[in-house]
């Protein structure tokens, strides 16, 4: 009985793998997979499809590690839940690519209860969510997420923890377990005059987040990010507030405090009386400056121009938005004058609308004109007026 099957793709040769490859017949092995390398000589490239596979020992190890010496490129994929835990106790997923085999699900018809600058999160049923990602290559990202996730968590934040992986339309998504949760978007359309409620309900959260401290490199510095926003920008604003903005930028000192990084009615989910955050992908550390910066655009920056971006983003009126984003300032800063909260605004509204200019610059141009000078002005004339970003 055959223990392999192989193909042969221009220049790739596939070997499939079946049963369970062991000491017993692990020279009869690579002796099939030989032969057919020997057949297609043309093919400098190997791929092991373990779709059948069941159980690999030691035996059928070293016949891996003996092919990837002749294939450095090697990869095995398409690897069972069980097999790959088999791969990963080894040290071999640190030494070549090894793909795990995930099941498929379709998302069409599905509420989207969130979104987020790297992909939406859909409710597959009344117990569970799916984040599907925009990059199709998003394994990667996943893995940075459920890291971010852990993070969070242990440092005791409410977050939804990924339990699963999924491919989802030729891409890839997390899978939470979210037992009937809602997210504020959907409380505040089905009940506006709760607004108020969610407003204090989203702060105390909020703050617990900033009162978080993470180590250093467990997350990323949105400082060194903002700066980067600032670098581009200031080619685009006159000579003096351009290097104004870069310099106000650069003295926000280091801060290791939390950051949700999008933090907005739709990444905030009520489950059981109890408030849990979601889209952990953006989670970083730094001054607060650049979270109110985030959720100023959510609630106002992004419906700068084209007041009706919030309701396809987030399902209410540009007045809500408006109303959102004045409360979460009088709640969090319950300790400032109304002057000073408005200064504090006008600090986040800077590095909103850089980041807006910034964006639009790159991938709008020619579209997006009318937010690129809407943004380059407003720019301007806050820094006449402000001359630090913190507090």
């Amino acid at each position: 009985m055959s223990l392999t099957d192989s193909s042969a793709n221009g220049t790739v040769l596939t070997i499939f793998l079946k049963g369970h490859i062991d000491s017993a017949n692990a020279a009869d092995t690579e002796k099939e997979i030989n032969d057919a390398r020997s057949a297609h000589p043309e093919c400098t490239s190997l791929i092991i499809d373990a779709s059948d596979l069941e159980y690999i020992s030691s035996a059928g190890l070293r016949v891996i590690l003996r092919l990837r010496k002749a294939y450095p490129d090697l990869k095995v994929v398409d690897v069972s839940a069980e097999v790959y835990e088999i791969f990963d106790m080894t040290g071999f997923t640190e030494m070549m690519k090894i793909e795990k085999a995930y099941r498929e699900i379709s998302v069409e018809g599905c509420e989207v209860i969130g979104q987020g600058s790297n992909g939406k999160v859909y409710r597959i049923d009344r117990d569970t969510i799916v984040k599907v990602y925009k990059n199709p290559d998003s394994l990667p990202d996943i893995q940075r997420e459920r890291e971010l996730a852990r993070h969070a968590f242990v440092l005791g934040i409410p977050t939804a923890i990924p339990y699963d992986v999924v491919k989802v339309d030729g891409g890839y998504g997390s899978v939470f377990e979210l037992l009937n949760a809602k997210s504020f978007a959907k409380w505040l359309a089905a009940e506006p005059e709760s607004l108020d409620e969610i407003v204090r309900i989203s702060v105390d959260l909020l703050k617990k987040i900033h009162a978080t401290t993470v180590k250093p490199g467990d997350m990323p510095d949105m400082r060194k990010v903002a700066l980067k926003w600032a670098s581009f920008v200031r080619e685009h604003l006159a000579e003096e507030k351009g290097e104004k903005l870069y310099r106000m930028v650069e003295e926000v000192p280091v801060d290791y405090h939390m950051m949700h990084g999008d933090y907005h009615i739709k990444n905030v989910m009520l489950q059981d009386g109890e408030v849990l955050l979601i889209d952990m992908d953006t989670l970083c550390h730094g001054h607060p400056v650049f979270e109110f910066a985030s959720i100023f655009n959510a609630y106002q920056g992004f419906s700068c121009v084209d007041h009706d971006n919030i309701k396809s983003f987030l399902g209410i009126t540009y007045e809500q938005g408006a109303e959102l984003w004045a409360k979460t300032l009088e709640y969090y800063f319950d300790d400032k004058t109304p002057e000073e909260r408005a200064a504090i605004a006008d600090k986040a509204k800077i590095l909103g609308y850089t980041r807006i200019l910034r964006r639009s610059l790159r991938r709008h141009p020619d579209t997006d004109r009318e937010v690129i000078e809407f943004c380059r002005k407003e720019i301007e004339r806050l820094l006449e007026t402000t001359d630090s970003l913190i507090w």
